[in-house]
């Protein structure tokens, strides 16, 4: 099965948001099918010191590249990097948000956001799918979140930019589902991350069960070739999306007493 991985998706795999959370569940469920790692991150010292761990584990190349996927000609510079590289696979991971109010946070700030979930991800797709089209083969995992369904207060435009992911993978699956690479937008669940952890702290509340990330990651690789769109711990992980049947207001209204923990309403 490894081999039969590393032969689709292999030899390289990038994976944006590499260095902690899902995207460290990812590089291991990668490692372990027997595919070179590009871990990317802004953080130099975690990254190199969860690039070290990797390769301590498992008998792979590890390259790593310190960038901020929120600025311009981030994923050119990446390109840049890895121009020697044949690289198989793409998982474009980077970046959670904390919930606020949209006028609480400054324009550059969601500008930023929108560069990095949006932006970064399609120029990524380009520049890296590109290549796998040509070869008939490779694969690329977008990470969408449920918020994405519907609008919802003090996460507006984390959302709307996890939407743009949503119709960005669905969109390439249907056009590179016959040309040999897979696209999965992959609908994460809560997941038990630093990044959610620290927003956790900051609330003073809890999810309650909170998923593993090796686990999240795990479940899109195992799916990769099932794509468009794989909803995490959904019932029906293929099936009708979260509030199908309910009117958009209401969508809105539910999302946004859920993200706000009934704060004010």
């Amino acid at each position: 099965m490894s081999s039969e991985f590393a032969g689709k998706y292999g030899p390289w795999a990038v994976v944006a948001g590499g260095s902690d959370g899902i995207g460290a569940g990812f590089a291991r469920g990668l490692a372990g099918r027997g595919l070179n790692l590009v871990l990317v991150a802004r953080r130099a010292a975690v990254l190199e010191a969860f690039a070290d761990e990797i390769r301590q584990a498992y008998p792979v190349e590890v390259r790593t590249v310190v960038a901020d996927l929120s600025a311009a000609g981030a994923i050119a510079g990446l390109a840049a990097e890895t121009a020697g590289l044949e690289v198989g696979l793409f998982v474009a991971n980077a970046g959670g948000d904390d919930p606020a109010l949209f006028l609480e946070r400054d324009l550059d700030t969601h500008l930023a956001l929108v560069q990095r979930n949006c932006t970064s991800v399609l120029e990524a797709a380009y520049r890296f799918g590109g290549p796998m089209v040509e070869r008939g083969r490779g694969g690329l995992i977008l990470l969408s979140s449920r918020i994405a369904w519907a609008g919802a207060a003090t996460v507006a435009a984390y959302g709307a930019t996890k939407a743009f992911d949503i119709i960005l993978a669905e969109g390439l699956w249907a056009e590179w589902r016959g040309r040999g690479v897979d696209v999965l937008n992959l609908v994460v669940t809560a997941t038990d991350t630093p990044s959610l952890q620290r927003v956790l702290q900051a609330q003073g509340g809890s999810y309650g069960g909170l998923a593993a990330p090796d686990d999240v990651a795990a479940t899109a690789l195992v799916h990769l070739g099932d794509g468009p769109t794989w909803m995490c711990a959904a019932e029906d992980p293929l099936g009708p999306a979260p509030f199908g049947q309910l009117p958009r207001r209401e969508a809105v209204l539910q999302l946004s007493r859920r993200a706000m923990r009934d704060e004010g309403s």
